[in-house]
């Protein structure tokens, strides 16, 4: 498993563009784990801030209580098409698996908070995540071709290509 700023120093170029598929909505999509170990999806913000990929939950959401209980974890950067006649133009579909750690220290909240530009008392009975990365994915199309740039800390950046 691997923190953000170890993918953005593996292979800059690859996380500049997963952060830019990222930060081309505001809203992504999470998938957690239930009790019973079937799947919840379920809309969240996330933001790359210093080292870390960050997400948060309100209190006691059910998102947040799956990740307590079973901290596996799916992110999911909605794909921004910017032309049906031009797929290229978009900057790709973003995902990223790992595991998530909560984050109790006040202090790195509110050092986190404020590079958002909000209070670091803001949001006090929330629960908030990092990402310890086990996996990213970048799928585009080039041409005739699906493209798939694979960073998995183990083994670095691959890319496959379907044709």
């Amino acid at each position: 498993m691997a923190r953000w700023h170890e993918v953005a120093e593996s292979a800059p170029e690859f996380a500049a563009q997963v952060r830019d598929a990222f930060e081309a909505h505001k809203h992504k999509t999470l998938a957690t784990l239930r009790k019973d170990g079937t799947p919840r999806v379920s809309g969240i913000e996330a933001y790359f801030i210093g080292d870390d990929l960050w997400f948060g939950s309100m209190p006691g959401a059910l998102k947040a209580r799956d990740l307590q209980r079973d901290p596996r974890f799916a992110l999911h950067g909605p794909p921004v098409i910017l032309s049906a006649d031009d797929p290229a133009t978009a900057p790709g579909d973003a995902k990223v698996t790992g595991r998530a750690v909560e984050v109790a220290d006040r202090e790195r909240i509110g050092a986190m908070l404020t590079a958002r530009g909000l209070a670091p008392d803001s949001f006090s009975e929330s629960h908030f995540f990092t990402a310890d990365i086990g996996e990213v994915v970048l799928t585009r199309i080039e041409g005739p071709a699906m493209v798939m740039d694979l960073w998995r800390p183990d083994q670095g950046l691959r890319t496959l290509r379907r044709a």
